[in-house]
C-alpha cells in the first residue's frame, strides 16, 4: 500500500489498487468519531452511447439511464439497502452527476458491516420488470417538479444554447419519455459496462485503521469473480472547435414575478490532463472570483446599480468531455446585465493587471476555504475527482495555489474568455391576461 504523506496538514493518505482494478484510498482521520466512505463508478448521465463489453459495436440507451441505475441499485431481492445501512446504524445516500454516479455512508459503528454492505449492493445488480416500472413513476414525478422549477429551467436552457449536440444538454435524470423506454435489460447492460473495479474507486476517510480497513475491502473483493474488462468506449458527437454550433440567446417564459437571465461560456480551449487539469480548473476559479466575487469592484458595481441583486451567482464546471462558465441572476435589466457581464469579460485583461493586491487576498481567501474542508470529511472524500486529476486529492490543492501568479490568470481569461464562445437563456414573466 502507497502512503502520501502531507507533512503540512499532518495528513497521511493510503493508496492501493487492488487485483481487480479497484482504486483504494484510504485517510484516517485522528480525533474524529465518524467514518465517511464512497463508492464510484465513471459514468453518468453523459455516458449513453458506448460499445458494450465484449462487442463490437455502438448502442444508445435512453436519457436518464446512469441515474435510473442509481435509484435502482438499492432495490434488492427481499431487502433495501436503505434499511440495511440503518440496522448497522449508518446514513447513506447516492448522487448521480454528468459523468460519474456515487453511493456512500457514514457511521460511527460496525465499519466493516456497512463497507461490505456498500460493496455487495453497488456491485450486485438486481432488477425485475415490475420494480423497474413502478420506479419510472416515482422518478417522472421528479422529473415534472424539476420542469416546473424555473431556476432549474433556466441552467438547462443555457446548457442547451452552450451544447445543442453534446448529451450534457439532456437532464441527469433524462425526461418523462425517455425513462419510459427503460428495461431491465438496459439496466444490466450498464452496469455490466459500466460497474466493474477496474472503472471504480472507493474513498474511505475518518475514524478508521489503513491496514485494518484495506484488508476488510481485499476480503470482501476476493469473495466475488469479475470479468475480463476493457474500459468502456463511449462515443460523443463532434463539437464544433470554434463553437459555431452555440445557440446565442434563447427566451422562455414561465409564471415568474421577475425576469431571470443567465450568461453561459463554453469553454473551447483544451484543458490539460491530470494535475495540470487540475491546476487549470483552480486558476478558473481564482479567476472569477476576483472578478466576480462579492468583493470585486466589479460585482459592487453591478449590484449598487441595481443590475442584479443577492440573486447572482456565478459557476464554473469542468468534466470528462467539456467545460462551461455561467452567470446568473433575477434582474429587472437582463438586457443591461448580459451587456455588463460580457463588458467585464471582453475588459478582463485590462482589468486584472490593476488587481495585484486583491489577487493576493483572494488567493489567500481560496486557500483558508480549502483549509476549512480538510475538516470535512465528506469533503474530503466529494473532492477526490480519481482518474479526472490524476488521483489528486485536496490535500495536492495547497501547492498549487501557492504557485499561481497573476499572469497565469490572463493567461486562462485570454484563452477562456471568448466572444464567440458566449450565449444567454432568458425566462421572462408570463402576460397577465385582462
Amino acid at each position: 500500500m502507497h502512503k502520501q504523506t502531507y507533512k503540512q496538514f499532518g495528513e497521511s493518505l493510503y493508496t492501493e489498487t487492488l487485483d481487480n482494478g479497484l482504486t483504494v484510498n484510504i485517510l484516517p482521520k485522528q480525533g474524529f468519531r465518524k467514518t465517511y466512505a464512497i463508492f464510484t463508478t465513471s459514468f453518468g448521465s453523459i455516458d449513453r452511447t458506448f460499445i458494450p463489453q465484449g462487442k463490437q459495436t455502438h448502442v444508445t440507451q435512453p436519457g436518464g439511464i446512469a441515474h435510473f441505475l442509481e435509484h435502482k441499485m438499492f432495490d434488492k431481492k427481499g431487502y433495501d439497502a436503505f434499511d440495511l445501512f440503518g440496522k448497522y446504524g449508518a446514513d447513506s445516500n447516492a448522487f448521480t452527476s454528468f459523468t460519474r454516479t456515487s453511493y456512500l455512508f457514514s457511521a460511527t459503528q460496525n465499519i466493516k458491516e456497512n463497507l461490505d454492505i456498500l460493496l455487495n449492493f453497488v456491485q450486485e445488480p438486481y432488477f425485475t420488470k415490475q420494480s423497474v416500472e413502478k420506479e419510472k413513476g416515482i422518478i417522472g414525478q421528479e422529473i415534472q417538479m424539476y420542469d416546473d422549477d424555473p431556476d432549474w429551467k433556466l441552467y438547462m436552457g443555457i446548457l442547451n444554447n452552450l451544447y445543442p449536440k453534446h448529451p450534457v444538454h439532456i437532464d441527469i435524470a433524462g425526461t418523462v419519455s425517455s425513462i419510459a423506454k427503460i428495461t431491465a435489460d438496459d439496466l444490466y447492460l450498464a452496469h455490466k459496462t459500466f460497474y466493474h473495479p477496474a472503472n471504480m474507486d472507493l474513498f474511505i476517510v475518518g475514524n478508521v485503521d489503513p491496514n485494518k480497513t484495506l484488508e476488510w475491502v481485499i476480503q470482501n473483493q476476493n469473495e466475488k469473480a469479475f470479468p475480463k474488462f476493457e474500459l468502456p468506449k463511449v462515443q460523443l458527437p463532434p463539437e464544433d472547435p470554434n463553437g459555431k454550433d452555440i445557440i446565442k440567446r434563447q427566451v422562455a417564459k414561465m409564471a415568474v414575478n421577475r425576469p431571470k437571465s443567465i450568461i453561459g461560456l463554453k469553454g473551447l480551449d483544451q484543458v490539460p490532463d491530470g494535475r495540470a487539469g487540475l491546476a487549470y480548473k483552480l486558476k478558473v476559479n481564482l479567476l472569477l472570483y476576483l472578478l466576480f466575487g462579492d468583493s470585486s469592484q466589479e460585482y459592487l458595481n453591478l449590484y449598487d446599480s441595481g443590475v442584479v441583486d443577492d440573486t447572482f451567482s456565478y459557476e464554473f464546471d469542468l468534466a470528462r468531455s467539456f467545460h462551461y462558465v455561467s452567470f446568473s441572476s433575477d434582474t429587472d435589466h437582463p438586457d443591461q446585465f448580459n451587456e455588463q457581464i460580457e463588458k467585464i469579460l471582453a475588459n478582463a485583461q485590462q482589468i486584472l493587471p490593476k488587481l495585484k493586491a486583491q489577487f493576493e487576498l483572494a488567493k489567500k481567501e481560496m486557500m483558508g476555504r480549502l483549509l476549512s474542508r480538510m475538516d470535512s470529511i465528506e469533503s474530503i472524500a466529494n473532492g477526490y475527482e480519481g482518474q479526472l486529476f490524476d488521483q489528486a486529492t485536496i490535500f495536492d490543492q495547497e501547492m498549487i495555489y501557492e504557485k499561481l501568479t497573476l499572469a497565469d490568470l490572463e493567461q486562462v481569461a485570454a484563452s477562456l474568455f471568448k466572444p464567440e464562445s458566449l450565449s444567454t437563456f432568458e425566462i421572462m414573466p408570463m402576460e397577465v391576461k385582462s
